[in-house]
């Protein structure tokens, strides 16, 4: 078996910060890559940054320049630091793993349960 488990969201003023965190665990041989998602109340689940294997980094426009997305593979973690938040960024944020489970012999996607990122203004 595989888990996800995100941490550091909260309640935070606009123009504030929040580094997220999530952790892979269990039947892992190789991480490939990892994404945060998010999903605002009515709306569809977006991607917001992604990290390869590599370390290559994209994130969406409506981020760019605040959010980054950063990895340590010896831990099976990937971060996601969120800089200038927005109330607009209000959303429950979701880590996913693209990754070889020994225990089922493939490559499969794998999801946290979402951690609530609020911002007042």
């Amino acid at each position: 078996q595989v888990h996800l488990v995100e941490s550091g969201g909260g309640l935070v003023q606009a123009g504030g910060s929040l580094r997220l965190s999530c952790t892979a665990s269990g039947s892992i041989f190789r991480i490939n890559t990892m994404r945060w998602y998010r999903q605002a109340p009515g709306k569809q689940r977006e991607l917001v940054a992604v990290i390869t294997s590599g370390g290559s980094t994209n994130s969406a426009d409506s981020v760019k320049g605040r959010f980054t997305i950063s990895r340590d593979s010896a831990k099976n973690t990937v971060y996601l630091q969120m800089y200038s938040l927005k109330p607009e960024d209000t959303a429950v944020y979701y880590c996913n793993a693209n990754l070889y489970d020994s225990s089922r012999l493939g490559t499969y996607d794998y999801w946290g349960q979402g951690t609530q990122v609020t911002v007042s203004s």
